[in-house]
């Protein structure tokens, strides 16, 4: 298995998302600035969550995005699949065609193995990491960077 850059960040917005909900809608380039993400490549992973319902859209001044449901009811693994994610360790995506067509000796292995990555992240919602120490702490640490950083470019801009 392989979780690719798309699947890390989505998750990685959407619980910058979360963590910044008590603020309204939250821009894309906020997320953007905080978690290092190209905004282009967050709207095409936005685009993905809202059509898969975990996030909705809110137009005009003091627009942005917000969670469609609770915290507490989505999943790592809901995240990971709205956006076309596999989490599936074995050669042929479970598929059973991973020797030359036919079952290899160790698929069941990784099978099962696949099976447990997706039972582990289905138990983690977005709420479980919140309540992590150690996220709230980053959080912290990346919103004073951001603002550090636009207030460097407000000085900047008047100079």
């Amino acid at each position: 298995m392989k979780l690719t850059t798309k699947g890390r960040y989505a998750v990685t917005a959407i619980l910058d998302l979360a963590l910044h909900e008590t603020q309204g809608p939250t821009a894309l380039a906020d997320i953007s600035t905080r978690q290092g993400i190209s905004l282009s490549y967050l709207e095409q992973l936005f685009a993905k969550m809202r059509r898969s319902n975990l996030v909705t859209s809110i137009r005009g001044p003091g627009g942005g995005y917000k969670l469609s449901r609770a915290k507490s009811e989505i999943t790592v693994v809901d995240i990971v699949d709205s956006v076309n994610e596999s989490m599936n360790v074995t050669k042929c995506e479970g598929k059973g065609g991973c020797d030359h067509g036919e079952m290899c000796l160790t698929h069941e292995l990784w099978n099962d193995l696949s099976e447990q990555i997706n039972l582990y992240l289905r138990s983690i919602s977005v709420q479980d990491l919140i309540n992590r120490p150690e996220i709230l702490s980053l959080s912290a640490k990346q919103d004073q960077r951001a603002l550090n950083h636009v207030a460097s470019i407000a000085i900047s801009e008047r100079i």
